[in-house]
């Protein structure tokens, strides 16, 4: 570590104290950050880590729409976001407006509100769902018709795996689209020995490639397996850092140095510590949008406490 991160990590670490904060850090933030975290993961798996401490306040080093879902699940609680301007290109493809719209087009189907959106777009929704648990969330319902937001690539993986049709919102991780099917194939042949691990938000002919398709949290899950010595990660870079700091002499191949997400990269030490500093930007999410967004989320945290 560098004098100066040595010296940020002190008096982030001061105040952290201080405040009674903890850090949440999501896996595709940049590895300075990950290395101050209180706990990586993915969103709604930091959210909920921080339901279960004590912490007054908490620095959410993620997208907007992590902010929020902390918001949402601890309204108690200060939500910091390091970058205001820290959004999500997919979150966005979607609106409460147009989606009620869309919902009057088909008043019979059931919502299923992929986690990365808005607070405003859960609260039009009847359940959410993560991409480590959006097969099992809709396996469970028994609607005859079933509309999924925002991302049209997550909702064709979960159709193709349970055999529901579903009506997919257009909307895509413009990240995740960057992953190229001949990527995969020249990474095969250069690494034979490697497994393909990819997201589920990548497009359905990069899929069709991969030995697994798993979540962040999955793929760390998958990267501790004994036989897995070499790995080829078909998801943003970030998660790089995590994978190699806790597997140490494996070897780990990003498919691409352009799978990057730009939001994610905007957080720094300096602007954590500033945000501790001046306990700003806050993300609070109005009272009357939490409680009818909560309702899709504890409806998916239902049926995650029943395994």
């Amino acid at each position: 570590m560098q004098n100066k991160d040595a010296g940020l990590v002190e008096k982030i670490s001061a105040l952290k104290k201080k405040r009674n904060a903890v850090i949440l850090v999501h896996n595709y933030q940049l590895g300075e950050v990950q290395d101050i975290a209180d706990f990586v993961g993915d969103s709604l798996e930091l959210s909920q880590n921080a339901a279960k401490t004590g912490a007054d306040v908490i620095v959410f080093c993620g997208v907007h729409f992590m902010a929020e879902t902390a918001s949402i699940i601890c309204p108690d609680k200060v939500v910091l976001l390091p970058d205001i301007n820290a959004g999500c290109l997919m979150a966005n493809m979607i609106t409460p407006d147009r989606l009620r719209a869309k919902k009057e087009e088909h008043p019979q189907a059931v919502v299923v509100c992929y986690i990365n959106s808005s607070a405003a777009v859960k609260a039009e929704s009847d359940i959410c769902c993560t991409s480590a648990n959006a097969i099992e969330i809709v396996e469970g319902l028994a609607a005859r018709e079933i509309l999924f937001i925002p991302d049209q690539y997550l909702g064709h993986y979960v159709s193709a795996r349970t055999g529901k049709k579903m009506i997919l919102w257009p909307g895509f991780c413009p990240t995740h689209v960057r992953i190229k099917p001949e990527r995969i194939k020249e990474l095969r042949q250069e690494y034979p020995q490697a497994k393909v691990i990819v997201h589920p938000e990548c497009t359905p002919e990069v899929i069709a490639l991969a030995d697994e398709v798993a979540s962040t949290s999955g793929m760390c899950q998958y990267a501790r397996r004994d036989e897995v010595r070499e790995m080829v990660v078909g998801t943003e870079m970030g998660i790089i850092h995590r994978l190699r700091k806790e597997n140490p002499g494996k070897r780990f191949i990003p498919v691409s140095e352009q799978v990057i997400c730009p939001n994610m990269k905007l957080i720094t030490l300096e602007k954590v510590l500033w945000s501790l500093e001046e306990m700003s930007p806050e993300v609070k999410v109005p009272e009357e949008i939490r409680l009818k967004a909560i309702a899709p989320v504890d409806k998916m945290l239902k049926i995650g406490a029943k395994r």
